[in-house]
């Protein structure tokens, strides 16, 4: 587990503990022992969440368009760059570095450390349960008429059919209940001597209702995440809550099948047992009648102050359950901010995976390649093929056709001014038209424009093109920066496919002019189209993309190349790798 999800996990599990304490506090009178103890099964929830590939839910506020900085290029002095001008820049490395704390270095300490933890959890729960098989090995069936036909009874009045066993040993002092699939009381030996039929009764029945509640899968549920856990204190403090609340809706359960003047005696038994229960080893994998002597106080206190749940209190307990079901769902974007390994599913008949790792250099990365007159696919590394990562200013050709389909910009008329803002190139630091914001990767000039288009719609135009995860939670600047969208190599040869063919059913003239703003440079009969991306975090360059396609009079080859560094990778260099490929198989 990397630092951050330990941070994650960390933090959810915190947080949610804490708003389950705050609550039953703040609406003690308003839960009925039932529901108070039914909100610890949403701390159950939250604490899978880290461990499952969620994607983000689509939140976020609505951005509003600037004023309109179009203007008439020739008026404010700006030369419009013709497709054939613009080949001068696009192999130079134009990128904005994005800042992350880096949790990596932290990943193999930590790792080490949580997992040793896990391990020692793993051995104590382990002795745990030999303990309890030794228990159950000394068991013996119970062969008493009396207790037997008083347990027929009680099954039959909470409606249980399944069959059980009753046994006693000697090794334990305090009735208890363990197991799943094959669910066993056993209660002290001769403890029928010392019990009277009454007592008895309580005794089962406590019992039973802990298995119709499925109380011992609960148990070992809380187990395992103890292992999970077992850094975070609040984990250690809310199970123990847990099962104080589980033992006293156990209790009022048992209360409602009793007569009122029965509830005296049935907390009397409990108290029976307050001496004994020093005696008693307390596992977490089973359901015991006897407890400490603070939680069993605490259970005798409100087994006096029982009172059947009113209506009222039952509405107010479901309303406050689903409050706090809503604060656990509000979890999941925290979790869809981790980065975590987004594949796609790919199999076609038609593809050729081949070993071109000599042009990589060393590289971590990927290449593919689909032959449009053929529609056959070269692919170079299928895992990272189908890996998504970061698009960067590969999404800019995108972003540029969402800006014209919404007529925030034109082919005539896609001039933006300078905001006087510096910038670490020069050629950005200065008034920018599409061709030459392409050409030069001018980011403040993509940005402003996916806020004039606004979240809204850049999300439908992102889902109606399938373009990787579509996922914008990382704001309307930077989420393909580094960010939360993200796309694999497959992915991006695809959508250029289908935009090249304007499968997406735009307009024609605004395919046109995008395409015609990624065009590069033409070599005899070939045309090179494309466009470069670089990731960059914390001055590191650590991404790099190259992709478009070579359009010939006969074919058109559509490519993307990936790359991975800890610092040197660049779309420059990806921009190398594809054309060295490409000119060993004499398509560029």
């Amino acid at each position: 587990m990397s630092a951050l999800h330990l941070a994650v996990s960390l933090f959810i599990s915190s947080i949610v503990v804490i708003g389950i304490m705050l609550i039953r506090k703040v609406f003690k009178n308003q839960l009925s022992s039932k529901w108070k103890y039914n909100l610890w099964f949403l701390l159950l929830i939250a604490l899978l969440i880290p461990y499952l590939p969620t994607q983000s839910l689509r939140f976020g506020g609505k951005f509003t368009g600037n004023e309109n900085q179009n203007s008439n290029q020739a008026q404010a002095g700006f030369t419009t760059e013709t497709p054939e001008s613009n080949n001068g820049n696009w192999m130079d490395d134009f990128s904005t570095s994005v800042h992350r704390f880096d949790f990596t270095v932290l990943d193999p300490v930590l790792t080490i450390i949580w997992i040793a933890g896990m391990f020692v959890m793993i051995v104590l729960a382990m002795h745990a349960w030999i303990k309890l098989w030794q228990i159950k090995k000394s068991a013996s069936a119970l062969t008493n008429n009396e207790v037997l036909s008083l347990f027929e009874q009680c099954k039959q009045r909470l409606n249980v059919s399944h069959p059980l066993v009753l046994a006693e040993s000697q090794l334990i002092k305090s009735p208890m209940m363990f197991g799943i699939f094959n669910p066993c009381i056993i209660l002290p030996r001769h403890a029928e001597v010392w019990l009277s039929t009454d007592e008895m009764k309580y005794i089962l029945l406590h019992e039973l209702h802990h298995y119709k509640k499925k109380d011992t899968a609960t148990n070992y549920l809380t187990v395992l995440f103890q292992i999970l856990y077992w850094f975070n204190p609040f984990i250690w403090i809310a199970f123990k809550e847990m099962r104080l609340d589980r033992e006293i809706a156990c209790d009022s359960a048992v209360l409602h099948t009793l007569d009122q003047h029965q509830h005296a005696a049935y907390g009397n038994t409990i108290i029976k047992f307050a001496d004994k229960s020093y005696l008693t080893r307390h596992f977490a994998m089973v359901n015991l009648i006897a407890s400490s002597k603070k939680q069993i106080k605490k259970r005798i206190e409100g087994i006096a102050s029982f009172a059947s749940d009113t209506n009222l209190v039952k509405v107010k307990s479901i309303l406050i359950f689903m409050l706090l079901a809503g604060f656990v769902v509000c979890q999941i974007p925290i979790v869809s901010a981790m980065p975590y390994e987004d594949r796609i599913d790919f199999d076609k008949e038609q593809t050729v995976y081949e070993d071109l790792s000599a042009s990589f250099n060393g590289y971590e990365g990927s290449f593919v390649l689909y032959d449009f007159r053929e529609k056959q696919y070269n692919i170079y590394n299928k895992d990272k093929s189908t890996l998504r990562v970061s698009p960067n200013s590969t999404y800019k050709i995108y972003s540029a056709l969402f800006a014209l389909e919404s007529e925030v910009i034109t082919p005539n008329d896609n001039f933006m001014k300078w905001n006087g803002q510096l910038y670490p190139y020069q050629s950005w630091n200065k008034n920018q038209n599409l061709y030459a914001a392409m050409e030069n990767s001018v980011t403040w000039y993509f940005q402003q424009m996916d806020k004039m288009v606004q979240k809204k719609n850049i999300e439908t135009y992102t889902e109606r093109i399938e373009y990787g995860n579509h996922n914008l939670s990382g704001g309307i600047e930077d989420y393909w920066l580094e960010s939360s969208l993200k796309i694999s190599p497959i992915e991006q040869v695809q959508t250029l496919k289908e935009f090249y063919a304007n499968q997406f059913g735009f307009d024609g003239k605004n395919i046109h002019y995008v395409k015609d703003s990624i065009k590069l440079e033409t070599k005899e009969s070939s045309t090179l189209y494309g466009k470069t991306g670089t990731g960059t975090v914390n001055g590191k360059n650590v991404n790099g993309w190259f992709i478009g396609f070579v359009e010939r009079e006969n074919n058109t080859h559509f490519f993307a190349t990936n790359i991975e560094n800890d610092n040197q990778a660049s779309g420059s260099i990806a921009a190398d790798i594809t054309k060295s490929i490409l000119h060993n198989k004499g398509i560029y």
